[in-house]
């Protein structure tokens, strides 16, 4: 791309999400969101956060690898483990990440 095309691209993205996130001041007052999509919309964020996190864990190279060789979705597992046991996102992070490092450098798989 040369960068007069760069620079548009740019322009172009910051006006889009100048437009969407004002959209929601400008004309919020004034839609009604029905209950149901309220309720649905609750687990927009998670749901972003798996989307995003599942596919690091489960692939390798590009191709899905589901088993103990894995060392990320192995890690990821037992920091879910962690979580549901201790219910704190902070200790589960350093838990998890502490985890995945210490089978990175010992390369048990």
């Amino acid at each position: 791309m040369s960068d007069w095309e760069i620079w548009l691209t740019i322009g172009v993205l910051a006006i889009a999400t100048a437009a969407t996130r004002s959209s929601f001041w400008l004309v919020g007052h004034h839609i009604n969101i029905p209950k149901r999509v309220q309720e649905m919309l609750r687990y927009a964020p998670a749901c972003a956060l798996a989307a995003i996190v599942a596919p690091d864990l489960m692939l390798v190279n590009g191709t899905p690898v589901l088993d103990l060789s894995n060392i990320k979705l192995l890690a990821g597992i037992v920091a879910t483990i962690f979580y549901l046991l201790r219910r704190n996102m902070l200790q589960t992070i350093l838990f998890g990440m502490g985890f995945y490092t210490a089978l990175r450098l010992l390369h048990v798989f």
